[in-house]
Protein backbone atom coordinates (compact mmCIF):
# COMPACT_ATOMS: atom_id res chain seq x y z
CA UNK A 1 0.00 0.00 0.00
CA UNK A 2 1.44 3.61 -0.78
CA UNK A 3 1.94 5.87 2.10
CA UNK A 4 2.31 9.39 2.68
CA UNK A 5 2.95 11.76 5.54
CA UNK A 6 0.55 14.47 6.62
CA UNK A 7 2.43 16.84 9.11
CA UNK A 8 2.76 20.83 10.29
CA UNK A 9 5.83 22.65 10.52
CA UNK A 10 7.01 25.24 12.24
CA UNK A 11 10.76 26.82 10.84
CA UNK A 12 13.01 29.35 12.79
CA UNK A 13 15.56 31.39 10.93
CA UNK A 14 18.63 32.72 12.97
CA UNK A 15 18.60 35.78 11.60
CA UNK A 16 15.21 36.07 13.13
CA UNK A 17 11.42 35.40 11.95
CA UNK A 18 10.03 31.77 10.62
CA UNK A 19 7.89 29.87 8.72
CA UNK A 20 4.98 27.51 9.67
CA UNK A 21 2.86 25.18 7.27
CA UNK A 22 0.03 23.02 8.22
CA UNK A 23 -1.47 19.78 6.28
CA UNK A 24 1.25 19.03 3.68
CA UNK A 25 1.23 16.01 2.66
CA UNK A 26 3.89 14.05 0.93
CA UNK A 27 4.79 10.37 -0.69
CA UNK A 28 6.82 8.45 1.77
CA UNK A 29 8.65 5.26 1.12
CA UNK A 30 7.76 2.11 3.68
CA UNK A 31 6.04 3.13 6.50
CA UNK A 32 7.54 5.64 8.73
CA UNK A 33 9.48 8.99 8.12
CA UNK A 34 11.72 10.55 10.64
CA UNK A 35 11.08 14.54 11.53
CA UNK A 36 14.58 15.10 10.77
CA UNK A 37 14.36 13.94 7.26
CA UNK A 38 10.83 15.67 6.61
CA UNK A 39 12.66 19.10 8.20
CA UNK A 40 15.50 18.35 6.31
CA UNK A 41 13.02 17.83 2.59
CA UNK A 42 11.19 20.74 3.62
CA UNK A 43 14.30 22.97 4.20
CA UNK A 44 16.03 21.80 0.35
CA UNK A 45 12.60 22.02 -1.27
CA UNK A 46 12.16 25.34 -0.28
CA UNK A 47 15.57 26.64 -0.88
CA UNK A 48 15.68 27.91 2.39
CA UNK A 49 18.65 29.46 4.08
CA UNK A 50 20.10 31.07 7.92
CA UNK A 51 17.56 27.76 9.03
CA UNK A 52 17.71 27.25 12.88
CA UNK A 53 15.32 24.99 14.78
CA UNK A 54 12.87 22.95 13.15
CA UNK A 55 9.99 21.43 14.81
CA UNK A 56 7.83 18.71 12.79
CA UNK A 57 3.59 18.95 14.53
CA UNK A 58 1.52 16.55 14.00
CA UNK A 59 2.73 13.96 12.03
CA UNK A 60 0.85 11.41 10.80
CA UNK A 61 1.28 8.20 8.30
CA UNK A 62 -1.76 7.24 5.78
CA UNK A 63 -3.08 5.69 3.12
CA UNK A 64 -3.02 7.22 -0.27
CA UNK A 65 -2.12 6.77 -3.86
CA UNK A 66 1.33 8.19 -4.49
CA UNK A 67 1.31 11.45 -6.05
CA UNK A 68 5.18 11.65 -7.20
CA UNK A 69 8.74 9.83 -6.37
CA UNK A 70 8.57 9.14 -2.45
CA UNK A 71 11.05 11.93 -0.56
CA UNK A 72 12.96 9.59 1.10
CA UNK A 73 14.15 7.26 -1.51
CA UNK A 74 17.80 8.76 -1.01
CA UNK A 75 19.68 11.73 -2.22
CA UNK A 76 21.44 12.05 -5.60
CA UNK A 77 24.62 9.73 -4.29
CA UNK A 78 25.68 7.23 -2.16
CA UNK A 79 29.07 5.92 -0.23
CA UNK A 80 30.50 2.51 -0.50
CA UNK A 81 33.14 1.94 1.74
CA UNK A 82 36.08 0.04 0.78
CA UNK A 83 37.93 0.07 3.82
CA UNK A 84 38.42 -3.23 6.44
CA UNK A 85 37.54 -2.66 10.07
CA UNK A 86 41.23 -2.09 12.07
CA UNK A 87 40.71 -4.29 15.91
CA UNK A 88 43.28 -4.42 18.11
CA UNK A 89 45.49 -7.81 17.27
CA UNK A 90 44.29 -7.55 13.51
CA UNK A 91 47.55 -8.54 11.47
CA UNK A 92 47.41 -7.00 7.70
CA UNK A 93 51.35 -7.84 7.00
CA UNK A 94 52.85 -10.60 7.78
CA UNK A 95 55.76 -9.88 9.72
CA UNK A 96 54.45 -6.59 11.15
CA UNK A 97 53.10 -6.28 14.34
CA UNK A 98 49.42 -5.99 14.65
CA UNK A 99 47.64 -2.69 16.35
CA UNK A 100 47.33 -2.47 20.21
CA UNK A 101 44.37 -0.75 20.74
CA UNK A 102 43.42 0.09 24.08
CA UNK A 103 42.17 2.29 26.80
CA UNK A 104 44.63 5.47 28.05
CA UNK A 105 42.19 6.70 30.51
CA UNK A 106 38.95 4.06 30.98
CA UNK A 107 35.72 4.69 31.49
CA UNK A 108 35.69 3.88 35.35
CA UNK A 109 38.73 5.35 35.84
CA UNK A 110 37.26 9.20 34.16
CA UNK A 111 34.63 8.91 37.06
CA UNK A 112 36.64 10.10 39.09
CA UNK A 113 37.03 13.21 37.59
CA UNK A 114 33.37 14.04 37.03
CA UNK A 115 30.24 14.71 38.61
CA UNK A 116 27.23 12.36 38.47
CA UNK A 117 27.51 9.63 35.56
CA UNK A 118 29.57 11.65 33.34
CA UNK A 119 32.48 9.36 31.75
CA UNK A 120 34.76 9.51 29.00
CA UNK A 121 36.88 7.18 26.91
CA UNK A 122 40.29 7.82 25.70
CA UNK A 123 41.99 5.78 23.55
CA UNK A 124 45.41 4.58 22.73
CA UNK A 125 46.51 3.29 19.65
CA UNK A 126 49.97 1.44 19.15
CA UNK A 127 50.35 0.35 15.45
CA UNK A 128 52.85 0.23 12.50
CA UNK A 129 51.64 3.00 9.64
CA UNK A 130 50.95 -0.72 7.54
CA UNK A 131 47.34 -1.06 9.03
CA UNK A 132 44.10 -2.47 7.23
CA UNK A 133 43.36 -0.85 4.33
CA UNK A 134 46.31 2.24 3.46
CA UNK A 135 47.66 4.73 1.29
CA UNK A 136 51.37 4.97 0.02
CA UNK A 137 53.03 8.22 -0.64
CA UNK A 138 56.10 8.81 -2.49
CA UNK A 139 58.18 9.50 1.13
CA UNK A 140 57.31 5.70 1.71
CA UNK A 141 59.52 4.80 -1.13
CA UNK A 142 61.79 7.67 -1.82
CA UNK A 143 63.79 9.81 0.69
CA UNK A 144 62.95 12.82 -0.72
CA UNK A 145 59.80 11.96 -2.06
CA UNK A 146 56.49 13.95 -1.00
CA UNK A 147 55.26 12.63 2.86
CA UNK A 148 51.12 12.72 3.66
CA UNK A 149 51.55 16.36 5.15
CA UNK A 150 52.73 17.26 1.41
CA UNK A 151 50.83 15.95 -1.02
CA UNK A 152 47.61 17.97 -2.21
CA UNK A 153 44.49 17.13 -0.41
CA UNK A 154 42.43 16.89 -3.82
CA UNK A 155 44.93 13.98 -4.94
CA UNK A 156 43.01 12.16 -1.93
CA UNK A 157 39.23 12.85 -2.21
CA UNK A 158 36.86 12.76 -5.33
CA UNK A 159 38.75 11.56 -7.89
CA UNK A 160 36.98 10.04 -10.98
CA UNK A 161 37.83 6.34 -10.68
CA UNK A 162 37.15 3.16 -12.67
CA UNK A 163 37.04 -0.24 -11.56
CA UNK A 164 39.04 -3.11 -14.04
CA UNK A 165 38.27 -6.66 -13.12
CA UNK A 166 41.12 -9.50 -12.89
CA UNK A 167 39.55 -12.35 -10.86
CA UNK A 168 42.60 -13.68 -9.49
CA UNK A 169 41.08 -17.12 -10.50
CA UNK A 170 42.04 -16.45 -13.94
CA UNK A 171 45.18 -14.46 -13.11
CA UNK A 172 47.45 -14.13 -10.67
CA UNK A 173 49.09 -11.13 -12.54
CA UNK A 174 47.99 -8.22 -13.51
CA UNK A 175 49.70 -7.23 -17.21
CA UNK A 176 49.58 -3.99 -19.02
CA UNK A 177 46.86 -5.77 -21.30
CA UNK A 178 44.51 -6.66 -19.09
CA UNK A 179 44.37 -2.89 -18.69
CA UNK A 180 44.01 -1.44 -22.22
CA UNK A 181 40.32 -0.76 -23.00
CA UNK A 182 39.44 1.01 -20.43
CA UNK A 183 39.48 5.31 -19.75
CA UNK A 184 42.38 5.79 -17.16
CA UNK A 185 43.49 9.21 -17.65
CA UNK A 186 43.98 10.91 -15.12
CA UNK A 187 41.71 8.41 -12.53
CA UNK A 188 41.77 5.88 -9.74
CA UNK A 189 42.28 2.68 -11.05
CA UNK A 190 41.09 0.07 -8.60
CA UNK A 191 41.74 -3.48 -9.65
CA UNK A 192 39.57 -5.90 -8.66
CA UNK A 193 40.38 -9.26 -8.07
CA UNK A 194 38.58 -10.57 -5.31
CA UNK A 195 41.24 -11.65 -3.05
CA UNK A 196 39.84 -9.69 -0.68
CA UNK A 197 37.56 -12.92 -0.15
CA UNK A 198 40.61 -14.15 1.80
CA UNK A 199 40.99 -11.50 4.54
CA UNK A 200 42.25 -11.69 7.48
CA UNK A 201 43.36 -15.19 7.12
CA UNK A 202 46.38 -17.53 6.47
CA UNK A 203 45.76 -17.34 2.97
CA UNK A 204 45.41 -13.94 2.15
CA UNK A 205 49.66 -13.49 2.87
CA UNK A 206 50.82 -15.96 0.21
CA UNK A 207 50.08 -16.20 -3.37
CA UNK A 208 48.25 -12.60 -4.09
CA UNK A 209 46.92 -11.31 -7.19
CA UNK A 210 49.65 -8.36 -8.11
CA UNK A 211 50.55 -5.94 -10.69
CA UNK A 212 53.43 -6.66 -13.23
CA UNK A 213 55.46 -4.34 -13.84
CA UNK A 214 54.89 -3.45 -17.30
CA UNK A 215 51.18 -2.97 -15.73
CA UNK A 216 52.95 -0.29 -13.47
CA UNK A 217 54.52 1.50 -16.70
CA UNK A 218 51.56 1.23 -18.51
CA UNK A 219 49.53 3.27 -15.47
CA UNK A 220 52.33 5.82 -15.43
CA UNK A 221 52.68 6.25 -19.05
CA UNK A 222 48.80 7.13 -18.94
CA UNK A 223 49.16 9.60 -16.22
CA UNK A 224 46.24 8.03 -13.69
CA UNK A 225 46.25 9.66 -11.03
CA UNK A 226 45.96 6.59 -8.03
CA UNK A 227 46.04 2.77 -8.06
CA UNK A 228 44.38 0.55 -5.70
CA UNK A 229 44.06 -3.27 -5.37
CA UNK A 230 41.89 -5.14 -3.01
CA UNK A 231 45.53 -7.43 -2.42
CA UNK A 232 47.93 -7.83 -0.15
CA UNK A 233 50.44 -6.05 -1.70
CA UNK A 234 50.43 -4.21 -5.68
CA UNK A 235 53.62 -5.92 -6.25
CA UNK A 236 54.91 -9.54 -6.21
CA UNK A 237 56.21 -10.40 -2.52
CA UNK A 238 57.72 -13.88 -3.83
CA UNK A 239 60.66 -11.77 -4.54
CA UNK A 240 63.09 -8.94 -3.38
CA UNK A 241 62.46 -6.21 -5.70
CA UNK A 242 59.18 -3.92 -5.83
CA UNK A 243 58.83 -2.31 -9.34
CA UNK A 244 55.01 -1.18 -8.92
CA UNK A 245 55.99 0.89 -6.18
CA UNK A 246 59.12 2.47 -7.44
CA UNK A 247 57.41 3.20 -10.76
CA UNK A 248 54.27 4.19 -9.14
CA UNK A 249 55.24 6.19 -6.30
CA UNK A 250 58.33 7.80 -8.49
CA UNK A 251 55.82 9.18 -10.67
CA UNK A 252 53.95 10.30 -7.71
CA UNK A 253 50.96 8.10 -8.32
CA UNK A 254 49.16 7.09 -4.92
CA UNK A 255 48.87 3.37 -4.22
CA UNK A 256 46.32 1.80 -1.76
CA UNK A 257 46.17 -1.89 -0.80
CA UNK A 258 43.62 -4.12 0.89
CA UNK A 259 40.76 -2.78 -0.37
CA UNK A 260 37.43 -4.51 -0.30
CA UNK A 261 34.29 -4.42 -1.85
CA UNK A 262 35.25 -3.54 -5.06
CA UNK A 263 32.52 -5.85 -6.78
CA UNK A 264 29.86 -3.60 -5.29
CA UNK A 265 30.64 -0.93 -7.34
CA UNK A 266 30.15 -0.57 -11.14
CA UNK A 267 33.24 -0.45 -14.05
CA UNK A 268 32.94 3.62 -13.55
CA UNK A 269 30.71 6.77 -13.10
CA UNK A 270 31.82 7.21 -9.84
CA UNK A 271 34.29 8.84 -7.19
CA UNK A 272 36.84 7.51 -5.07
CA UNK A 273 38.71 8.85 -1.96
CA UNK A 274 40.97 7.60 0.29
CA UNK A 275 41.62 10.59 2.75
CA UNK A 276 45.05 9.96 5.47
CA UNK A 277 45.70 12.24 8.67
CA UNK A 278 48.40 15.17 7.37
CA UNK A 279 51.33 13.83 9.25
CA UNK A 280 54.74 14.90 8.30
CA UNK A 281 57.67 12.41 8.15
CA UNK A 282 55.18 9.23 7.05
CA UNK A 283 54.52 7.82 3.90
CA UNK A 284 51.69 5.56 4.44
CA UNK A 285 48.84 5.28 6.89
CA UNK A 286 45.66 3.74 7.13
CA UNK A 287 42.73 5.36 5.22
CA UNK A 288 38.58 5.32 5.19
CA UNK A 289 38.56 4.20 1.33
CA UNK A 290 35.00 4.79 0.04
CA UNK A 291 33.31 5.14 -3.21
CA UNK A 292 30.24 7.84 -4.36
CA UNK A 293 27.54 6.40 -6.45
CA UNK A 294 25.15 8.21 -8.22
CA UNK A 295 21.65 6.63 -7.61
Amino acid sequence: MNKRVKFDFDIRFTNGGGIRGEDFRLDIAGDDISDKELADYIVADMRLLMVGETHILNKEIITEPHKRKPINTGGHSYLVDLSHTIEDGLVTYKGLPAPIICDYLSREDSSKFYDGDTTFQIGKIEMVTNTGTYIDCPFHRYADGKDLSEVPLERFADLDAVVICVPYTQSLAVTADMLRNHEIRNRAVLVHTGWDTHWNTPTYYENHPYLTEDAAIYLRDCAVQLAGIDSHNIDNTQGRTRPVHSILLGAEILIVEHLCNLGLLPEDGFTFSAVPPKFRGAGTFPVRAMARLSK
